[in-house]
C-alpha cells in the first residue's frame, strides 16, 4: 500500500540530503585522481562508485533496517518491509571518468513495487532534482515543470548516443524523430531525462537502461508533468529501455515508433 503524501514527503526529506551528501564523495574523486576499471560488460567502474554506494547503503540501513536495497555495484539486500531503495552511485560513469560534469547520484524508492520517490544529484553542476508521488518535482528547491512544446517541429530531442539506438534495434524510429524535430543533442544519461523534467528539453531517448538507471527518473519526470515509459509506451522502470517526454509530445513520439513496428 502506497503511504499518504505526508509520509512520502518525510521519506523524500531523508533521500534528498542523502543524495547531496553522497555527491560530495563523488566530487572529491572527480576533482582528484582515480583509476578507472572495466566491468564484465565493459562499462567503467571506479573507487568513487564503490565508496558512494557503500555510504548510501550504510545510511539507509541505519535509518530503515528492514528495507530492501538494490545497488548497481553491490547487488541486492533483501528486506522485511514493503520498501526497496534502488541506487546508482554514479550514473554516467563514462562522463565521470572523462571529467565531464554530466553525471549524477541516483536514489529511487519503490513501495509495493511502485516507484514513488526519485532523487538525482548532479554534484558537479550543483543541481539537485527530487520528487515524490503527489508531492511534486523540485529543482534546487524551486518547483520543476516540463516544457509546453506540443509539436515535434519545435522540439529538442536528446539521447545519450544516437548510434546506440541502431545497435539495440531502434534506428529507424530514431532517424525519423531526428528528421522531424527542431534540434538534437547528446546530453545524455540521467542528465537528459532531468532536462526534460525541468523544461530544458522535450524528449529523451535511451535504448538500454537498467532498473537502477530508471527508478529515480520515473517519479521525477511524472511529477514534473511528463511521461516516463519504455519504447513500447509502458509506464515502467523494468522495461530495459526508456523514453521521457514532456507529455504533450508523447503520442507523437509513440506514433512514429508504432508506425515502424507495424510496417
Amino acid at each position: 500500500m502506497i503511504p499518504d503524501v505526508s509520509e512520502l514527503k518525510s521519506l523524500l526529506d531523508f533521500a534528498a540530503p542523502l543524495a547531496r551528501d553522497a555527491g560530495e564523495i563523488t566530487l572529491r574523486h572527480f576533482k582528484g585522481s582515480f583509476v578507472a576499471e572495466r566491468k564484465a560488460d565493459n562499462s567503467f567502474v571506479t573507487v568513487a562508485d564503490r565508496e558512494t554506494e557503500k555510504y548510501l547503503r550504510a545510511s539507509i540501513e541505519k535509518a530503515f533496517p528492514d528495507d530492501a536495497i538494490l545497488g548497481e555495484e553491490e547487488g541486492e539486500k533483501r528486506g522485511k518491509s514493503n520498501r526497496r531503495w534502488i541506487l546508482d552511485p554514479i550514473d554516467g560513469t563514462y562522463s565521470f571518468v572523462h571529467r565531464v560534469p554530466l553525471y549524477g547520484v541516483l536514489i529511487g524508492l519503490e513501495i509495493d513495487g511502485e516507484a514513488v520517490i526519485g532523487v538525482v544529484n548532479l554534484p558537479a553542476l550543483d543541481e539537485l532534482i527530487y520528487a515524490a508521488r503527489g508531492v511534486g518535482c523540485f529543482w534546487n528547491d524551486a518547483s520543476a515543470r516540463v516544457s509546453s512544446t506540443d509539436s515535434l517541429s519545435d522540439a529538442l530531442l536528446l539521447a545519450t548516443d544516437f548510434g546506440a539506438c541502431e545497435q539495440y534495434g531502434f534506428d529507424r524510429a530514431t532517424q525519423i524523430l531526428q528528421r522531424q524535430v527542431h534540434s538534437r543533442r547528446t546530453w545524455g544519461d540521467a542528465y537528459g531525462h532531468v532536462l526534460v523534467a525541468t523544461g530544458r528539453a522535450d524528449i529523451m531517448l535511451d535504448p538500454v537502461m537498467n532498473v537502477w538507471d530508471c527508478a529515480a527518473l520515473l517519479p521525477i519526470v511524472e511529477e514534473a508533468g511528463g511521461t516516463f515509459t519504455d519504447w513500447q509506451g509502458r509506464r515502467t522502470i523494468h522495461g530495459g529501455n526508456a523514453i521521457s517526454t514532456n507529455g504533450a509530445l508523447f503520442e507523437s513520439v509513440m506514433a512514429v515508433i508504432r508506425k515502424i513496428e507495424e510496417s
